[in-house]
């Protein structure tokens, strides 16, 4: 019966923390609240413009997705919510398939956030975690920075406030340069004001902290409320000097109040045109969100469940979809300030819950006058942190197959949209994942004298014999490459006819598939019949007892050893022997002859 506890902790992991809790616990979590619920409430309210939505959805999507989490998820520290990304993603699917401002569009919005829901559930409960790294990092920084720009670009609309639309680079641009007489002065002003502060706060403003008897970290944190400074400073503004007379687009008034719990019922057309862009808008999600994750897990040298936080998303994501939310993920820097404002467990995330619930009930009356250009402003100051092109750079010194991978996907997102973006680097992932696969790094070793190692001849200076090829592979042998290493076998006995021996140094080879025995038994066969001997070393014990479930081992032209140097004396001594008798035959011809 002691199994029980651990089952319900994995399944219900708020019960592991909740165990231990305590006043000073609380208090760390309550600071830490109160911090990123300050952070939160302008995010919430820029991202929901950015996915298409009325400013409230992006506070509806900041409650119950939170409290969710903190029940199945296991990162203590990650901060979950909207994120620009998935925003992004999420503008994309739904104008697809309603217009915006109409019912039928947060309609959609709500079914997307359940399916990605009921995607990542399933997956979680099929514990199929592992699939996400199939996914290439360089990919999907690629596709990010790529989003980010994108992302940008969209708000330079609200910036200029002009009418401009468009999902793709050259659309954006089009459209805009079609728009640029028409740029509210009022409205751009705000906006580049706005960027100019937010990005001098993020160092000039930790200066001016820093001579206030003020700790660094105390500083750091104060900084992270610049995007409030700037909202409140806007409102003033804007409603001292009459912008709405002026043409500046406002966020208008905001129905105050707390989401309703309910369960869309959707059409199957709609679900049928959601399901995909819900499956990519979770797959981006939950790759985002587990990186963030393990990242912090690993400061405090906590651990974290990938299919566990499956579930966890999952159920965030159904949160948010019953209370007339959008798209939901773990946020990078959200959970960044989550961490280090001191947050301990997810009774953060609750607390922020509830203060994003309290400004939803007491504080929409007081957004009326917010300029839509500061919301612009800020989501575009966000998002510039995301666009990293160095990795371009990175991955042309490092390998270029990564390179054109992340090339193309950035090219995709940028031309043809998010989610022929996303679509991309999936299939740039899975290419690169096949290629690599399909041929594997293969070198012929020989011995380092004086030891009993083997390395490669290209590499090293080692002892080798002509009579004695001696090859390892070092990846697993399957269908994928199998019919690699019999071409490398054939082409390097082409070479070199004085070959007698083939050792398969197996000490990286973890698996052989099917496919690649049948390959192997034509190998052996071919070289048999060439009078060649195959043998094998070093095999790894569960490949040794998946050939033992064979008829290859009693087949095999040559034996099977414990180590690569006794396989290389064997034949060694085999190719000697053989010398010897060849030698001792020609004695015998010449002494007959002279006879």
């Amino acid at each position: 019966m002691q199994f029980r506890p651990s089952i319900l902790t994995r399944s219900l992991p708020i019960l592991d923390w909740l165990r231990d809790y305590d006043g000073t616990t609380f208090s760390r979590d309550f600071l830490a609240a109160v911090i990123v619920t300050i952070m939160l409430i302008p995010q919430s309210l820029a991202y929901a413009l950015l996915a298409g939505l009325p400013a409230q959805v992006g506070l509806y999507a900041s409650m119950v997705p939170l409290v969710a989490y903190a029940v199945f998820g296991t990162s203590r520290t990650l901060s979950v919510g909207p994120v620009a990304v998935a925003s992004l993603m999420s503008a994309a699917a739904l104008g697809e398939v309603a217009v915006q401002g109409t019912g039928d569009y947060l309609v959609a919005a709500a079914v997307l956030a359940l399916l990605s829901g009921l995607f990542l559930t399933l997956m979680g409960l099929l514990r199929l975690g592992f699939l996400a790294n199939f996914l290439s990092h360089p990919v999907i920084s690629g596709f990010i920075t790529a989003s980010g720009l994108l992302i940008a670009l969209s708000q330079l609309k609200h910036l200029l406030g002009v009418s401009a639309d468009g999902d793709t680079l050259m659309k954006m641009a089009v459209s805009l340069v079609g728009e640029i007489d028409q740029v509210n002065q009022y409205t751009l002003g705000t906006g580049l004001a706005v960027i100019i502060f937010l990005l001098w706060s993020r160092r000039g403003a930790v200066r001016l902290l820093g001579r206030l008897p003020l700790s660094s970290h105390a500083a750091s944190m104060l900084v992270k409320a610049a995007p409030v400074v700037g909202v409140i400073a806007t409102i003033v503004v804007a409603a001292s000097f009459g912008f709405e007379g002026r043409g500046v687009a406002l966020v208008g008034e905001i129905p105050g109040g707390l989401p309703e719990l309910s369960l869309p019922w959707p059409s199957l057309a709609l679900v049928e045109a959601l399901l995909v862009p819900a499956i990519m808008i979770s797959i981006i999600g939950y790759v985002e969100s587990v990186s963030v994750g393990k990242t912090l897990a690993a400061k405090r040298r906590e651990k974290i469940d990938v299919n566990q936080e499956l579930v966890g998303l999952g159920a965030a994501n159904l949160g948010a979809g019953l209370s007339g939310g959008f798209p939901v993920t773990g946020g990078f820097s959200r959970s960044v300030v989550n961490f280090d404002a001191g947050a301990v467990t997810q009774m953060a995330s609750i607390l922020t819950a509830i203060g994003i619930a309290l400004a939803a009930l007491f504080l929409t009356p007081y957004l009326y006058y917010l300029p839509k250009a500061t919301l612009a402003a800020t989501i575009i100051v966000a998002v510039l942190t995301l666009v990293d092109f160095s990795i371009l750079r990175k991955t042309w010194n490092f390998s270029r197959s990564d390179f054109f991978a992340v090339l193309v996907t950035i090219v995709v997102t940028l031309l043809f949209g998010v989610e022929a973006g996303v679509s991309c680097g999936v299939g740039a992932s899975i290419a690169l994942f096949l290629f690599r696969t399909s041929k594997p790094h293969i070198a012929e070793v020989g011995l380092v004298e004086g030891t009993e190692h083997f390395r490669n001849i290209r590499r090293h200076k080692v002892l080798t014999v002509p009579e004695i090829l001696t090859i390892r592979v070092d990846e697993s042998l399957m269908f994928s490459n199998a019919a690699f290493l019999e071409e490398r076998i054939y082409g390097d006995l082409a070479v070199n006819r004085q070959v007698r021996h083939v050792i398969l140094m197996c000490s990286a080879i973890n698996e052989i598939d099917w496919s690649a025995l049948e390959v192997l038994e034509a190998v052996n066969h071919r070289l048999d019949e060439l009078g060649i001997g195959l043998h094998l070393s070093e095999v790894k014990g569960p490949v040794m007892d998946s050939l033992k479930r064979t008829g290859f081992l009693a087949h095999l032209s040559g034996k099977v050893y414990l180590t690569q140097f006794q396989a290389f004396n064997a034949a060694r001594a085999q190719v000697a022997r053989g010398s010897a008798s060849r030698d001792l035959a020609a004695a015998a011809a010449a002494g007959s002859e002279s006879a």
